[in-house]
């Protein structure tokens, strides 16, 4: 029999005071390796990806993480997502297996697609490997952000935490209307893996694009969450804390709204303006 993963673990710690330490039970997220395999039929099993997370949603981990690398189109191409179910593997090894007749390039695998819980992708280093997957512009749509929702957007996160209120390690990663009505939210050890059940929940349900929804995230807005984002049709991410140059360029040239620094207070509008107010 399976034994589902814990998304926590309880540890003994030596807690130091002022003048006092003492030994007591402390809860800390769980940070696990799990590996992605895409099942083809008549090729069989291809490795795709090592990702360290925290388990929970791992079939939404690892439709999103197909998806936003381009390597699978739709829901109907997928014909099932398992668990192996051989220890010591269990829970700690997703198979998704595609339908018959789905096109697949082995090339499409010669990358390393190693990750690890802080990073994302590693190799990822330019706008061209986004280019190449045939992403274009996102329109202007009908998204319009309300300066106030968008504010309130960090506390609106922290307060759904409820792993990261137990142990203060995991990043979180919200889905929002323009108004600050919230939507899914999913926590990971990783900022990416959070975006990745996000976006995987969406496309299992067959919801993308979300032309009508901006991402909410708890750190920093990285090149590769803006990759992820545009994959989904997401037009505006919404970040507690700073972009990195490369997500501005990507940001700029595929017409999302990024913006960062977010708090009661106000937040910093890097592009596309014109979708708040």
């Amino acid at each position: 029999m399976i034994t589902p993963r814990k998304s926590t673990a309880r540890i003994d710690i030596e807690r130091y005071d002022a003048e006092t330490s003492r030994t007591r039970r402390d809860m800390v997220a769980v940070e696990e390796p799990m590996e992605i395999r895409l099942s083809v039929p008549g090729q069989g099993e291809h490795t795709v990806a090592v990702t360290m997370r925290t388990p929970g949603n791992d079939f939404e981990l690892a439709a999103g993480f197909l998806f936003s690398e381009g390597l699978i189109a739709s829901r109907a191409d997928v014909a099932d997502l398992r668990y192996c179910d051989v220890d010591p593997q269990e829970y700690n090894v997703v198979t998704v297996q595609l339908r018959p007749g789905v096109p697949f390039d082995p090339e499409s695998l010669t990358r390393n697609f190693y990750t690890t819980s802080s990073c994302g992708v590693c190799g990822k280093a330019s706008l061209e490997a986004v280019e190449i997957k045939g992403c274009a512009p996102l329109p202007d749509g009908e998204l319009l952000l309300d300066p106030s929702a968008i504010r309130a957007m960090p506390g609106g996160l922290r307060e759904r935490q409820t792993v990261f209120e137990r142990t203060g390690g995991l990043h979180a990663a919200s889905l929002f209307d323009g108004a600050g009505k919230p939507g899914s939210l999913r926590e990971d050890v990783g900022r990416h893996n959070a975006v990745d059940k996000v976006i995987g929940e969406a496309f299992l349900e067959g919801r993308l694009p979300l032309a009508d929804q901006a991402l909410a995230v708890s750190g920093r807005a990285s090149f590769e969450i803006l990759q992820k984002v545009l994959s989904a049709g997401i037009p505006a991410v919404v970040a507690v804390g700073a972009p990195s140059s490369l997500a501005v360029d990507l940001a700029r040239q595929f017409n999302i709204t990024l913006i960062g620094f977010t708090k009661p207070e106000g937040f910093n509008v890097y592009t596309g303006a014109r979708r708040v107010g």
